[in-house]
Order: C-alpha cells, then sequence, then structure tokens
C-alpha cells in the first residue's frame, strides 16, 4: 500500500500499518471529519470494510471500526447519520475497481475484528469547547468546566452555579445528538444521581438550534472519553 485515494472531501492513504484519513478544507467534507482532523486509523482497530453504491450513482467505500477501538463512535453510540459518518469516502463510479481492489487489501491485512478492550484510535486533541443550549461547555484534559447563561439555564442550574469535574471523578459521558431541537451531554460523575431532565442536571449541558451541533459537541465528547479511559489505564500501568 501507500498509495493516495481522493474522495469528497477527504482523502484515504493507505500505509503499511494503518490508513490515514485527510479532510480536504473547500472539498464539501463533512463538518465532523472537519473538526476531527487528520487521524490515523491502525488496520487493528477496523472490523469491517465494505463498497457499495449510493443514491446518485457514486460508490461509497466505507470502513467500521471495532466495537470500543474509537472514542468517536463510542461517544456517538450510533447516532450518527451516514452523512456525517467520518469513515465513509465518497468516490465517482469510475473509482470503483480501484476502490474495490484497496478494500480486499485492507480486508486482508485485519488481525482481529472483535471489540477491542482499549480504544486504538487517538482521541480528538484537546483543549476543547463548545458554546450549548443552556451553557458553555470546556475540556483541558484536566477537568470539564460548565459555566452557565443567566438568560436560558434553568432556574435551577443557575442558581447551583458553574461546575468543575475533574477527569478523575467522571466515569463516562452520555451524548444524545441534536434532534428535533432536542440533544443533550451528561457526564457520569461518581457520587452524582443523574436527575431525568438534562434541563436540572449540573452534570449536563442540553443542546437546541444552532447550539451543541454533531461537529462540536461529539468530538468534546469523545475527547473526555478518551481520556477517561486514559485516568483508568494509568494505575495499572503503575503496578
Amino acid at each position: 500500500m501507500g498509495d493516495v485515494l481522493k474522495g469528497r472531501g477527504c482523502a484515504w492513504e493507505f500505509e503499511d500499518g494503518g490508513l490515514r484519513i485527510t479532510p480536504e478544507p473547500g472539498k464539501k467534507g463533512s463538518k465532523l471529519s472537519m473538526e476531527l482532523g487528520a487521524r490515523f486509523v491502525p488496520y487493528d482497530a477496523l472490523a469491517e470494510v465494505a463498497l457499495e453504491a449510493d443514491a446518485r450513482g457514486r460508490v461509497v467505500l466505507r470502513v467500521v471500526p471495532r466495537q470500543g477501538a474509537d472514542p468517536v463512535m463510542s461517544a456517538a453510540a450510533g447516532q450518527l447519520q451516514d452523512s456525517l459518518d467520518p469513515y465513509r469516502l465518497v468516490l465517482p463510479a469510475a473509482k470503483e475497481t480501484l476502490a474495490a481492489q484497496y478494500a480486499d487489501e485492507m480486508r486482508a491485512a485485519f488481525v482481529e475484528r472483535g471489540p477491542a478492550e482499549r480504544f486504538l484510535i487517538a482521541g480528538p486533541s484537546v483543549p476543547r469547547s463548545f458554546q450549548a443550549w443552556d451553557g458553555e461547555a470546556a475540556f483541558d484534559g484536566q477537568a470539564v468546566t460548565f459555566t452557565w447563561f443567566s438568560s436560558t439555564a434553568s432556574p435551577t442550574k443557575y442558581a447551583a452555579g458553574d461546575r468543575r469535574y475533574p477527569i478523575t471523578e467522571i466515569e463516562g459521558v452520555d451524548w444524545h445528538a441534536l434532534e428535533d431541537a432536542r440533544g443533550s451531554l451528561r457526564l457520569r460523575v461518581r457520587g452524582h444521581q443523574a436527575l431525568s431532565n438534562p434541563n436540572n442536571d449540573p452534570a449536563s449541558v442540553v443542546f437546541g438550534i444552532g447550539w451543541g451541533a454533531t461537529h462540536h459537541s461529539l468530538p468534546f465528547a469523545a475527547a473526555v472519553l478518551d481520556a477517561v479511559q486514559a485516568t483508568k489505564a494509568e494505575p495499572l500501568t503503575r503496578r
């Protein structure tokens, strides 16, 4: 391998140990891919590869990470629309034969297809922040901070004050994509009883139209998940 295949808004470079996915600015790629930036995906992090046709007469080369191998897909939990999937390369029909050749070569390089015990693909870079409907979420690699907006945060949240959650106290992240003007990012914090309504839960920020878009909030959730797993692994490496 070592060749480059360019598609709609993205280029895939096939290297000996994995696939390098690089978004190309101004080429109609997805906002999520642009936000994630260039990523290296080891072949041992992949479970499937497929070549399929789309409704516009083009072909789509698609890889699927192993369960638990990628913090982005783990955070997404199956909620991503096809158009936002960072593992799809849309190509003109004329490249179908070439794409099929690359698919076969990648498939031959797969070693394990079952669930991964840890993330095998690097998480999004930090620091990272985004504006939700009721506050700003920030993550510096050490802690997540929620700063409430006086105009849109619920009285319960605003009265409780801004929140800072050290990564050592966070056990996970539940991300719910913005749909029908609703969505949220909720931290699972040790010792904190999550409220059923994220509008009143100080460990959650809620989304709204124009606030908490997937290309901002999902990489944030993935970065936190990646840090949580790394923190849990630290005590094991010290033994």
